[in-house]
């Protein structure tokens, strides 16, 4: 029996989000599965605007610091996304039959610049602390090149401070 998840949407939050790869494998091991991904959350962000703050693709898991959406919530911006890069992923022959994702992700509400820093710096060590790289610079699937130099990697991200007005969540999915 699953534990009934609790998510809090609609007050203009940050949020913390994880998510998995299927038993969580390998399935975004490859740089084109990597580049899938970002591809899918650029354009899913191009037609439901959210705020990007952060992001880290890693080889069995992602992690993003977004703001929730202007229409639906972060729980139909993951769903849509999911759905494209695992769509992608088996036309491409990538992947086989089996599920590409985890069904459950992991949201924290972030209420606060200390927060959002910890977090920040969470998903830019990531890929140190993992092996895959000696320092964060060197892992091209992340936001951590725009905190360091300003310049905007694979995704435009959105600067903390950035204007959440002209972002107001509503209830209902895409």
């Amino acid at each position: 029996m699953r534990i009934p998840l609790r998510r809090y949407y609609g007050r203009g939050d940050l949020h913390f989000i994880t998510f998995s790869c299927y038993q969580r494998q390998p399935l975004l091991g490859t740089a084109a599965a990597r580049n899938c991904f970002v591809s899918a959350l650029d354009e899913v962000r191009k037609f439901h605007p959210f705020l990007l703050l952060a992001y880290v693709v890693m080889p069995e898991h992602v992690h993003l610091v977004m703001s929730e959406p202007t229409k639906g919530t972060p729980s139909c911006i993951l769903q849509l996304m999911k759905r494209r890069v695992s769509l992608q992923m088996r036309k491409d022959s990538q992947i086989s039959g089996q599920p590409f994702w985890q069904r459950r992700f992991y949201d924290v509400n972030i209420w606060g610049e200390k927060k959002l820093r910890e977090k920040l710096d969470y998903i830019h060590a990531n890929p140190v602390k993992r092996g895959l790289v000696e320092h964060p610079r060197d892992w091209i699937w992340s936001s951590w090149s725009y905190y360091a130099t300003g310049i905007h990697g694979f995704i435009r991200i959105d600067a903390f401070g950035s204007s959440e007005e002209s972002l107001a969540p509503q209830t209902h999915c895409p």
